[in-house]
């Protein structure tokens, strides 16, 4: 038996190899607090529904680009060589040029397809596209679309975000953290360059260990670990902003604020102040006001904020809360409270965002640069916020809003995706099944046969990260990783490297795609950049070939805690923020002179498209939330380990208040029909007085399977909750995705199961 050292996603690990095929998987002997996930590696790597050749749709292989675009999801598929295939993406991909532009090219590629920082999807389609003359990409992503646009505006730069107030920090000083939306360990799992360390576990029991009290404010009490003995306040979804006001009224009515810091750090709160003490609109946005609207009781509320004037407070938000209608005045609500307690910048005080939502977040600052290839600039320009492809293929030439800009959907005759899956990220899939058969000619590369391979023209079978050789590495980790390959690929199986680089040959660029290095000298290269970086920091790092000999290079973890804003705070003129102020803009006039009515100048409360205390709440009582998974990444091997055996029947577990269960004739391990008028799901049923009343949880990352297939409208038999989610945008500003303003209702299913085909591939039929 081998083993080889490799990493992904879910962390550092050794392959354990028997005659040519990974048999386990062992967790990097150092991680204190391995992931589960780990194990199913091996299980998805083999799974019966890789895609093992290059296989084309049937109806386009007939009829050409566009034939029969109707049958998308549906079609059979047939094999083909690979030199048939890369001749067939080569001649569209000139087509497509020649006839209606690069912009007619969409280059879809979203997710997390790779820890490896050489064999990383994205950035090897949009370098190859580059080198074709560019392609219409995506702007900031699902995750944090409503953030990343709003808070270069409020704060110039994404420190609060990337590099927010560190574990020991937060240690050393904090009394008490005020969490919306919770701090889990869940998330923690993963990290995108993958992880030597799960280090979030360790500096939360150290948090514990030093007296830290927390407040964890979110609809789900199991989104902060019991061992922090927080206080649980559960306010309705979608209602976190009015319980800032109602926390940052009191603070100003009682005179428990700051005026000092607010006059010396930030602009704009006199016209603030004024919406919050209702001198505008004659509604004072107190604690009675807010509780009205959260259901938390206003007592509750007042207490709260004189607490966190009275210690020292660090206020953290979740990415979750920005993924909600309205969601940018999450994050610009959270800076403002932070201003107006007016500890920003001291230490253990202040804000911060995403705490818990990724492995990582709160380390202390590494000074490696991690090693990464460089996707090129895009001769294009053209790009689409992240989560409006349906609107982009399903209205060409039609003006939108976006950050100020009045921009307009190109005309996409072309899709090539390569890493990610749409048909997990997006929402209201229905619309996506409808949006996907625009399209002339849809390639992509992936491992498995996923709902976004099922609905391509061309699916190239794409190798997964044991299939070859890479480096990990993540700015928030101590640690760069040796990827060693473990196994040959399965089946027919190509790096996507391989394939572009087949395709440049064919199309006249091979030197500047591949710059004359093939796989071995580019992980040579870009360890050697990263080294020289590194050297300029006063790290030295071993040379290339006795890193790849030891498998890691371990950094020893900082002894100081790095406080945000610190150098602001001492002195606010020598380092203004990158704001049009040089200061936290509290109410913007760049924002305001957008004339956004669902964003204006200054952060407020506005009534989410679908919450409890909407009219809609009448005919769908249910909030669903569809946070991530714990049993895997997004929707990364469902098909195996934890997340295959954390099934109901073969369903998505969805857990629900027993007091909502027994009102609807409901009992743990029953299947439920969730279901609105943009669709319905099945899924296995969980009770849970962790989930407060009148909320349905149902994690993100169920392979997407519909009753028949390439129909819109038709029943998800899995439990993908994005048949569900509303897909419109956060506001004009950011146009990010709100999954978490959705209401649903939910009914026992005592129909016959349908048997679950997701993992099974499509028909396929003989060239």
């Amino acid at each position: 038996m081998g083993n080889i050292r490799h990493s992904a996603h879910w962390g550092a690990f050794t392959a354990q190899v028997e005659e040519g095929r990974v048999v386990g998987v062992k967790p990097f002997e150092t991680d204190p607090n391995p992931t589960p996930i780990l194990q199913g590696m091996p299980e998805a790597l083999y799974h019966d529904c890789r895609v093992a050749e290059p296989m084309i749709r049937k109806g386009w292989l007939e009829n050409g680009p566009g034939g029969k675009r109707e049958l998308r999801g549906g079609d059979p598929f047939v094999p083909v060589s690979w030199a048939k295939a890369l001749d067939l993406v080569a001649d569209e991909l000139v087509r497509v040029k020649r006839d209606h532009g690069n912009e007619a090219i969409f280059g879809g590629s979203y997710g997390w397809s790779s820890a490896g920082r050489f064999h990383h999807a994205k950035t090897q389609l949009q370098r190859f596209l580059n080198c074709h003359g560019g392609f219409t990409a995506q702007m900031h992503s699902y995750s944090i679309a409503a953030g990343l646009a709003i808070i270069p505006h409020i704060l110039g730069d994404l420190r609060s975000l990337r590099a927010v107030s560190s574990w020991r920090d937060i240690a050393d000083n904090t009394e008490l953290v005020v969490a919306f939306g919770g701090i889990g360990t869940k998330n923690a799992q993963v990290e995108p360059g993958g992880a030597g360390e799960h280090s979030t576990e360790k500096w939360l029991r150290r948090v514990v260990d030093a007296g830290v009290k927390m407040v964890s404010i979110t609809p789900l009490r199991d989104d902060t670990p019991d061992y922090m003995n927080a206080e649980w306040l559960a306010p309705r979804p979608n209602s976190d902003v009015a319980l800032m006001l109602g926390l940052a009224h009191t603070l100003v009515s009682e005179g428990l604020h700051d005026p000092a810091f607010l006059d010396r750090y930030c602009t704009g709160f006199e016209k603030f102040e004024a919406y919050l003490l209702g001198k505008n609109d004659g509604q004072p946005k107190d604690a009675e006001w807010a509780a009205a609207i959260t259901a938390i009781d206003a007592d509750t509320i007042r207490g709260l904020a004189r607490r966190m004037a009275s210690k020292r407070t660090m206020i953290t938000t979740a990415y979750s809360l920005q993924r909600g209608d309205h969601g940018e005045q999450t994050w610009w609500m959270t800076a403002v409270l932070g201003a107006i307690v007016g500890q920003v910048g001291l230490p253990g005080g202040g804000f911060g965002f995403g705490y818990g939502s990724m492995q990582g977040q709160g380390n202390p600052i590494d000074p490696i640069t991690a090693p990464n290839l460089a996707a090129g600039s895009n001769p294009t320009g053209s790009f689409i916020p992240v989560a409006r492809i349906a609107d982009l293929l399903l209205h060409p030439g039609e003006e939108y809003q976006f950050n100020g800009e009045t921009r307009t959907y190109p005309d996409t005759r072309m899709i090539y995706w390569c890493g990610g899956n749409p048909f997990h990220h997006h929402q209201d899939l229905n619309r996506l099944v409808h949006a996907f058969q625009q399209p002339e000619t849809i390639i992509v590369h992936e491992p498995w046969w996923t709902a976004t391979a099922r609905h391509a023209d061309i699916v190239l079978p794409a190798t997964t990260t044991l299939e070859r050789n890479d480096i990990g590495s993540s700015s928030r980790d101590r640690f760069i990783l040796a990827m060693e390959k473990a196994v040959e690929p399965v089946g027919g199986a190509r790096n996507d490297f391989d394939i572009f680089s087949g395709l440049a040959e064919r199309l006249g660029y091979t030197e500047k795609f591949t710059e004359g290095r093939d796989e071995r000298q580019w992980l040579r290269h870009l360890y050697d950049v990263a080294r020289q970086q590194a050297a300029r920091k006063k790290v030295e790092l071993p040379d290339f070939d006795d890193f790849w000999e030891n498998g890691h290079v371990e950094v020893p973890e900082p002894d100081f805690a790095n406080t945000v804003f610190s150098e602001f705070r001492a002195d606010p003129v020598a380092n203004k923020l990158r704001t049009p102020s040089g200061k936290i803009e509290i109410f913007s006039e760049k924002i305001d002179g957008f004339g956004y009515d669902d964003c204006p100048g200054h952060p407020v409360w506005l009534e989410p498209v679908e919450w409890l205390g909407g009219a809609e709440a009448a005919k769908y009582p249910l909030h669903l939330m569809s946070n991530q998974p714990a049993t895997r990444l997004h929707a990364q091997m469902d098909c195996a380990g934890a997340s295959r055996v954390s099934k109901i029947k073969g369903r998505e577990p969805a857990a629900i208040h027993p007091d909502d269960a027994a009102a609807r004739g409901i009992s743990e391990g029953d299947v439920i029909r969730i279901f609105n008028d943009r669709g319905e799901t099945l899924a296995g049923v969980t009770l849970s007085d962790a989930v407060m009343p009148g909320v349905v949880n149902l994690a993100t990352g169920a392979w997407y399977d519909p009753a028949e297939p390439g129909k819109v409208g038709t029943l998800d038999k899995h439990g993908n909750p994005n048949v569900l989610t509303l897909d419109r945008g956060t506001s004009q500003l950011a146009q990010g995705p709100i999954a978490h303003s959705t209401l649903v209702e939910v009914a026992r299913f005592d129909d016959a199961l349908p048997e679950i085909t997701a993992f099974t591939g499509p028909v396929a039929e003989a060239s």
